[in-house]
This record gives C-alpha cells, structure tokens and sequence, in this order.
C-alpha cells in the first residue's frame, strides 16, 4: 500500500489573486483550489518521492472570516484523514489572520494517539498566488518537509522557513513575509533546503490537548464566548449590553475572556461589570493584551480565572471548548 501525505485546502492569501502581480494588498482572497495550489509547485513531487499526493478542498474562505461551521468540517475531513492507515501525515493550507486560532483549537480537539504518529501542519502565505514572487509555494514545500520530518508530532504551523507550535505562535505583523512569532518560547524549529533542524522537541505539545467528538454539535449550539478589551476610559457599558441578551432566538452568553493591561490589570469601571457578569453565572477568564508572557498569578488572590499564559484569542477557544465539555458530561 502506497503511503500518501494529505492536503486540506482553507482558502487564504495563499489561494488568492490580484489584477496585477505586483499587487500584495488589493487581492481577493480563496480563490484558488488547493488541487490547482499544488500544482502549480513542480518540485513538490519530487520532495514527496514515493509518497502519493491527496488533496481536498474544505472550505474556501478569507481567513477573516474563519467560523465555527468550518472548525467543525476540518477537525472532521481531519480526524478522517488520520485514521486512515495509508495517510502519513497533513498538511493545511491557510490564511494568516486567523491561523493562529485554527491551529489551537485543532490541537485542543483531535485525538492525541494519532497526533503523536501523524503530525497536522498548517502554513499560509502572505502573497497572493498571482504575486510577482509568492512565498505561498516555498511554504507549501517546508511544511511538507515538517509534516513528514521523524521528529515530527502534534500541530505545527510553518511559515519563512520556521516551525512554530499551536500553542505558542501569535501573527505579529501585517505585512511582511515572515509574519509569525512565538514569542519567549521561540519556534520549535527551521527549514533549511528541504531539511528540518530542530531547536526543541515537539514532544510536550500535546499535553494540552483534550480530544472530544464534536459530531453532535452543529456550529450554531456552540457557546458564545467574547472578547473585551481593557483600555484607558474603559467602562462597563459593552459588558452589560452583551449580557443583557442579544436577538431573540440566539444563544446566551456563557463567558468573556478580558483582555487586561499589563499583568491582567481590569480598568476600575470595567472590572465592575465583570463582576456583575459573574454573579449572573458568566465565566469570566483574564488574558494580557501585552504580545508576549502570560498573566503571573504569584500570591494575589484573583476574583477572576486566569488564562494560563494563553493570548486572548486562544483562551476564548479554551474557554469555549470547556464549556462543549461541559455540556456533553
């Protein structure tokens, strides 16, 4: 039985076009198929030797736009792909803005027997394909490097020649090519003319991971978990208009991660309303909108859970995964 290396297609920049192939900015985003994405990278076949190739379009969607409906149908096309005993290991093609998210939460969902054997590695551009010189092919080329790299295991994100774990990697710029960081805990690792040099091993990645089925949850009974923002005049008027209710018919509101200042520090007005929200049986959740560490605890005492060094944005997955978990004890 041949062995295959799969690709999963997201849309993004990397499947994107512009009128003009010095346009960078202007592009339109998903709307090239990974199938034609693949094919137009002729060294990509020789870098796979013997591995056939396989590809699957998901979704096609400008990363901005990344939801719960498509989480949902690739954690599934995902974990299907994995139990198959040919496949060796995935690849994802991604946009950038929100890959960062969509590779936390598929490190949170999918089962760690099969991560620890078959790596899932999620890359991107930051040109579209139609650019004078796109960096989505290179990309495609260094996370087929990962993805079947020994070493190899959990969820990773490669982009600029540089391996980066779910959980640590945050987009930190909005234009150039190498967009990504890991901040204190640097990448996990570099590629080098199709050869992985690794700095650390990938081997506690999958501490984290709490692997559930999602099959009987449709995108829209997910929980609502927001975000807000700790600032300078904050106050506590958006707390207390999301937890009056929203439309008729839509779900409550079940928790709200803060992003604070500094070491989570809530601005007077708007811890407050936090409060209020808690009473009336709302998780509360604090992250740090400082770009690198975490919220340090020590020995204060907190009225507020604290995100366990996660950004806001992945603790609002955390939170809402919980929540799923929850619900289906």
């Amino acid at each position: 039985m041949s062995k295959k290396l799969a690709f999963l297609g997201m849309g993004g920049t990397i499947a994107g076009t512009a009128d003009s192939a010095t346009d960078n900015v202007g592009y339109k985003s998903a709307q090239v198929g990974v199938t034609q994405l693949l094919a137009a990278i002729p060294p990509l076949g020789t870098a796979l030797g013997d591995l056939l190739l396989v590809s699957e379009q998901v979704v096609q969607v400008d990363s901005k736009d990344m939801g719960h409906g498509p989480w949902r149908s690739l954690v599934l096309r995902v974990i299907h792909y994995l139990g198959m005993p040919d496949v060796r290991a995935l690849v994802i093609t991604h946009g950038t803005d929100t890959l960062e998210e969509t590779a936390f939460f598929l490190s949170r969902v999918l089962p760690v027997d099969l991560l620890v054997a078959k790596p899932v590695v999620l890359t991107c551009a930051m040109r579209p394909a139609t650019s004078l010189a796109p960096d989505g092919p290179q990309n495609v080329l260094d996370a087929a490097a990962v993805a079947l790299a020994p070493a190899a295991s959990g969820v990773l994100v490669v982009c600029a020649g540089t391996v980066h774990s779910a959980r640590d990697v945050q987009k930190v710029h909005p234009y150039r090519t190498n967009p990504f960081d890991s901040g204190e805990a640097g990448p996990l690792g570099y590629v080098e003319e199709g050869v992985v040099r690794w700095v650390h091993h990938c081997d506690d990645l999958l501490v984290d991971a709490r692997p559930f089925s999602l099959d009987r949850f449709a995108p829209e009974a997910w929980p609502w978990v927001e975000i807000v923002i700790s600032h300078a005049g904050v106050t506590g008027t958006t707390v207390r208009a999301i937890c009056g209710g929203g439309i008729q018919g839509t779900p409550p509101l079940r928790g709200i991660v803060v992003a604070g200042t500094g070491n989570g520090t809530i601005h007077q007005d708007l811890e407050s309303a936090l409060r209020e929200a808690q009473q009336q049986g709302i998780r509360i959740v604090r992250s740090t909108r400082c770009a690198q560490g975490g919220v340090v605890p020590g020995a204060a005492k907190f009225e507020f859970a604290h995100s366990n060094g996660l950004s806001p944005v992945k603790a609002r997955i955390a939170l809402m995964l919980e929540l799923l978990q929850e619900e289906m004890s």
